[in-house]
């Protein structure tokens, strides 16, 4: 069973900068890569940026790219998403999930088999 937390959410103001910590325990074998989505009220869930548990590939949203950055540490069984120039749209709870095989549908929430319980981000204006 694998357990994911993240951490590192809170207030912002615009132009500023948070990083997310996602701490993943319990079968970390089995993980093939790390997603973070994020939620609005009254929105669906969307995609932020994926990466693959050993690091390499990236990807990211159209509305992130050049402002976000997701990595890991293996060795800490973490995944961040560092967030720069954050705007008021980028508030939402973000979520860290993981998927367990290959999917070329990265950015659909379904694929993903296990989610924390999601960290609110607020930027003010």
């Amino acid at each position: 069973q694998v357990q994911l937390a993240e951490s590192g959410g809170g207030l912002v103001q615009a132009g500023g900068s948070l990083r997310l910590s996602c701490a993943v325990s319990g079968g970390t074998f089995r993980i093939y890569a790390m997603g973070w989505f994020r939620q609005a009220p009254g929105k669906e869930r969307e995609f932020v940026a994926r990466i693959a548990w050993s690091g390499g590939r990236t990807y990211y949203a159209d509305s992130v790219k050049g402002r976000f950055t997701i990595s890991t540490d293996n060795a800490k069984n973490t995944v961040y998403l560092q967030m720069n120039s954050l705007k008021p749209d980028d508030t939402a709870v973000y979520y860290c999930a993981a998927d367990l095989s290959y999917s070329v549908s990265y950015w659909n929430p379904s694929r993903y088999e296990y989610w924390g319980q999601g960290t609110q981000v607020t930027v003010s204006s």
